[in-house]
């Protein structure tokens, strides 16, 4: 056994006491502590409340609507975020330009776009969306710039030297590889900050449906269990994403990254 599956071994021993301890805690503080269902609803509670969720298919039809306003946050904030970033990061003019309103509009929590949200879109899917693409855009953005800033000038020079010397060249064949890394950081933490964006947008109203709006549905109806399953998924969702991109961009498309090994 290679030094890596053990420890991808000793990793899931760990994760299941991890966990095992944590819903015993979790019962015995519900069921003999806290005595009310309605304050902190207990595992098993929760686990039947889940099942029956998941038996009427109604958490999938709420899971769907989540991950719809998710991609339309998403996928903006890429289209729009990375060529900004890659122009700020490269040419001086851009950066001027765009700098002070970038620096003036990233301070604000994207939770402060929701009356406008609402009042430009509507209860809409696209109300929704709207606010995924505040939280994820600016640090797609950022780390894009970051990126291409601090491309080694050594690197732009021996591109020269070898024939590559019209600008669009040079951020095709030094730029982007060189920068790559930083935008797969800037995704990953997108994809973090517009998950939590989206549970919030969906709580506050922006729609009338999705894992968010359910969980404050829920609330009203005194559901706790239900909350708490909706809670459960929405933690299983983010990090499913989050092993998703690790996998594919990680393990796969930055594999050249990985100390080689003699």
């Amino acid at each position: 056994m290679s030094g890596f599956d053990s420890f991808l071994e000793k990793y899931k021993i760990y994760t299941v006491i991890s966990l095992g301890t944590a819903v015993l805690i979790w019962q015995f503080i519900a069921m003999f502590l806290v005595k009310n269902s309605f304050i902190l609803p207990s595992f098993t509670e929760t686990m039947t409340s889940l099942y029956s969720l998941v038996a009427s298919m109604e958490i999938f039809t709420d899971l769907a609507i989540s991950l719809y306003h998710f991609a339309i946050g998403m996928i903006f904030a890429i289209l729009l975020g990375i060529p900004i970033g890659m122009g700020m990061g490269w040419f001086k003019k851009i950066e001027y330009l765009m700098d002070p309103l970038i620096e003036l509009l990233r301070p604000v929590p994207p939770l402060a776009w929701i009356p406008f949200a609402i009042v430009w879109f509507g209860l809409t899917h696209q109300s929704a969306g709207f606010i995924i693409f505040i939280g994820a855009f600016f640090p797609i953005l950022t780390n894009t710039y970051s990126g291409f800033s601090s491309v080694p000038k050594t690197l732009v020079e021996a591109a020269k030297v070898l024939g590559c010397t019209k600008n669009k060249d040079l951020l095709k064949s030094v730029g982007l590889p060189s920068s790559f890394p930083d935008i797969a950081v800037g995704l990953r933490v997108a994809m973090g900050i517009g998950w939590m964006c989206l549970v919030a947008a969906e709580l506050f109203g922006v729609s009338k449906e999705g894992l968010g709006y359910k969980i404050w549905w829920y609330y009203y109806l005194h559901r706790m269990d239900n909350v708490l399953s909706y809670m459960i998924i929405l933690g299983l969702i983010g990090l499913g994403i989050n092993w998703g991109f690790r996998y594919i961009v990680e393990k796969r498309l930055l594999k050249w990254m990985e100390e080689t090994v003699y």
